[in-house]
């Protein structure tokens, strides 16, 4: 990074506050009692982000005479529920390409039920009013070197050759521009309906609400700390109490599985992302974006960013971290170098917004697995379900993923549990330090390959021949 624009970005980060700026929200609801005592439920669900919040609303859905729990170790929507960049993508596949690499030969249904499962997320905005500033103004994917241009025009031929194009559109580097304008692009795609943009926490707090509408017994700071089975139910301890229950889900995610033998499926990998000051309106003029949509770029070491609804932009991404022991701890929920590399890029992408303020710095854990899409599976003779390993893409996802694991625990054969996708397990990660080791190689691979026009190197070659890779 050259002195000058070094000096430019640390000015630009001196008043944000490190705090992810979702949750900063006068709005943000008290947290409700922990349980304490015993309770008894037909479904427990554990974990109060969108895995638990949207499993607990489709078992309602599915029959509201069912009794139904859920236990949340912190408040609603602390962890990356409430802090990711709010894309809620249509995609069950963590993209085009990475189902088309695993499962070719049902990546029509998969895409037709993602396209379905974004459909039912915006009905249940709508139908439960749930105040999350929800667009569906779709998705950029910009090519900012030559050779990313070239690579999107073989996607959109190969999405063309499976009849899956419509609503896609190539746009060259005088089209983009004219979308949002940055002298980096080169050309982009542009999904027009399989992306919505909203806020995350609001997204979170609206379904809390909608759960206990309906008669979801919602208990925060009630960590889930063991599970045995008792009789022809579970038992869940926590810290003042427990629960019994028919059948339990859960949606624990990048924390530990309460069924140990998952826990090699995901590693957690740390994300950042920055949030602007409001936009004046000559700032605005100056980079168009008058149709909001959400933009990422096409390196391994992606970013992605977004428009707000008070006209902030959020930048996030490039930097994936991995600790050594894979432990999810607050000292990692900040990383003042990557925030400084992060606005740096920033503002190499718009130079016109020179000057412009970060109000906020913050980062969180994904559970990423090696095949960068969620994963489903049942334990104790079907009595507990999970789904976890969603990799960044989970604010859409997960509603499906909620689906899956209700008709895992029904013990039903539908269009989702009959999918390859959710019968199958991507391969764990290996013990310590050999995760960390592959993982850092991994991570210098991409970043060379970003530096060599895309090239993969021998090792990334022989990641994508096993299935096992580390999406950055």
């Amino acid at each position: 990074m050259a002195p000058v624009a070094m000096r430019l970005a640390a000015q630009s980060l001196s008043d944000a506050q490190p705090v992810p700026f979702w949750l900063e929200d006068p709005g943000k609801p008290g947290a409700v009692p922990a349980l304490t005592g015993t309770e008894k439920c037909d479904l427990l669900v554990v974990g109060g982000g969108y895995s638990g919040l949207w499993t607990a609303l489709l078992a309602k859905e599915r029959d509201p005479s069912r009794d139904v729990v859920l236990i949340e170790g912190r408040e609603v929507g602390w962890a990356a529920s409430g802090r990711n960049g709010g894309f809620c993508a249509a995609s069950l596949t963590h993209g085009f390409g990475n189902g088309l690499a695993r499962w070719p030969g049902e990546l029509p249904k998969l895409e037709e039920l993602g396209e379905r499962n974004l459909d039912g997320i915006e009905a249940a905005v709508a139908r439960y009013d749930l105040d999350c500033d929800f667009e569906r103004t779709g998705e950029i994917d910009v090519a900012t070197e030559a050779y990313q241009v070239e690579e999107l025009h073989e996607v959109y031929e190969e999405i063309e050759r499976l009849g899956l194009a419509d609503g896609l559109e190539l746009l060259d580097a005088d089209a983009v521009r004219a979308e949002v304008d940055s002298p980096t692009f080169l050309g982009g795609l542009w999904d027009r309906r399989g992306v919505a943009m909203l806020n995350p926490a609001k997204l979170a707090w609206g379904l809390k609400r909608a759960c206990q509408d309906l008669g979801v017994r919602i208990y925060e700071n009630t960590p889930g700390l063991d599970l045995v089975s008792v009789g022809a139910g579970m038992g869940v301890r926590t810290p003042y109490g427990r629960v019994l229950a028919r059948r339990v889900a859960l949606g624990t995610n990048v924390f530990p599985s309460l069924v140990k033998r998952v826990r090699a499926y995901t590693v957690p990998v740390y994300d950042y992302a920055l949030m602007t000051e409001p936009l004046s309106a000559d700032q605005l003029a100056a980079i168009g974006w008058k149709n909001r949509q959400g933009l990422g770029d096409s390196a391994n070491q992606f970013h992605y960013f977004r428009i707000t609804a008070d006209n902030r932009i959020l930048w996030g991404g490039y930097d994936a971290i991995y600790r050594f022991g894979g432990r999810v701890t607050a000292e990692m929920d900040h990383r003042p170098e990557t925030y400084l590399k992060l606005a740096e890029h920033f503002f190499r992408c718009f130079p016109q917004l020179e000057g412009l303020r970060f109000s906020h710095a913050w980062g969180g854990a994904i559970d990423t697995c090696s095949r960068f899409s969620a994963f489903f599976g049942t334990a104790y003779q079907g009595k507990v379900a999970y789904a976890a390993g969603y990799t960044g893409l989970g604010v859409g996802a997960t509603r499906f993923g909620g689906d899956v694991m209700l008709d895992l625990l029904a013990g039903e054969r539908t269009e989702r549990t009959d999918l390859e996708m959710v019968r199958s397990k991507p391969l764990p990660f290996p013990p310590e330090p050999i995760a960390w080791a592959g993982i850092g190689l991994t991570k210098w691979s991409l970043a060379r390959a970003d530096e060599n026009g895309g090239r993969r190197n021998l090792w990334l070659k022989a990641m994508d021949r096993v299935g096992l890779g580390f999406d950055s």
